[in-house]
């Protein structure tokens, strides 16, 4: 890695320090969409709206803006997220191919449990033994990641379109767990088994 992990964690204290509006409202706004889903309905366009906003803020403004000062190849993340943050709104807006709904089977299980991963994140990664304010906490890439395969798992279709980053991300930002001690991110190598999975399913469907 190009960088230190305490040039790592030193991101995240400058990231939260002007970020923690955002952060906050974007957890609540998160939790409230997520109980709704998983209760009364939400929807899809608002939900594929907010899995964009995540994505385009964590490409711009946490990897361009504050984790490409330590690692140039914070650039092509930045990328990669903006190009899922269309994605979504393409298939998710535009065109209205993303359908989310709860329904019985061992999906939804699944999928609640990522959407609680993802909202609990900042605990897990504090009793992970970090401290805030310099640990990732909420409207970073990993519980974004965490917060799209649950709701892609709640599709009643999609697409490797919006599939492929969060799977790659998944695949990336899981190493974290080993090499820089966040262990919640492990959840991650459990989230690109499941998105691989979700990536067959597409490839199944548009070969069927």
């Amino acid at each position: 890695m190009p960088f230190t992990e305490r040039e790592f964690f030193d991101v995240f204290g400058r990231y939260n320090a002007v970020a923690w509006p955002v952060v906050v409202a974007s957890w609540i706004v998160t939790l409230v969409y997520a109980t709704r889903l998983v209760t009364t309905g939400a929807s899809s366009i608002a939900l594929s709206v907010l899995a964009a906003f995540h994505w385009a803020w964590s490409g711009v403004v946490y990897h361009a803006m504050f984790f490409a000062r330590i690692n140039p190849a914070a650039f092509l993340f930045a990328a990669l997220f903006l190009l899922e943050a269309a994605a979504l709104v393409w298939f998710g807006v535009v065109r209205r191919d993303l359908q989310f709904g709860w329904q019985r089977g061992a999906k939804r299980t699944v999928a609640m449990l990522f959407f609680a991963a993802s909202l609990i994140y900042p605990a897990l990664v504090i009793a992970s033994g970090h401290h805030a304010p310099r640990a990732p906490l909420f409207a970073v890439p990993c519980p974004t990641t965490l917060f799209t395969t649950g709701l892609l798992l709640t599709a009643r279709r999609t697409t490797l379109a919006v599939t492929i980053v969060p799977m790659l991300w998944a695949l990336v930002g899981g190493t974290a767990a080993i090499a820089l001690g966040v262990l919640p991110d492990l959840l991650l190598w459990v989230a690109a088994g499941v998105l691989a999975v979700q990536i067959g399913s597409c490839r199944r469907h548009v070969l069927g």
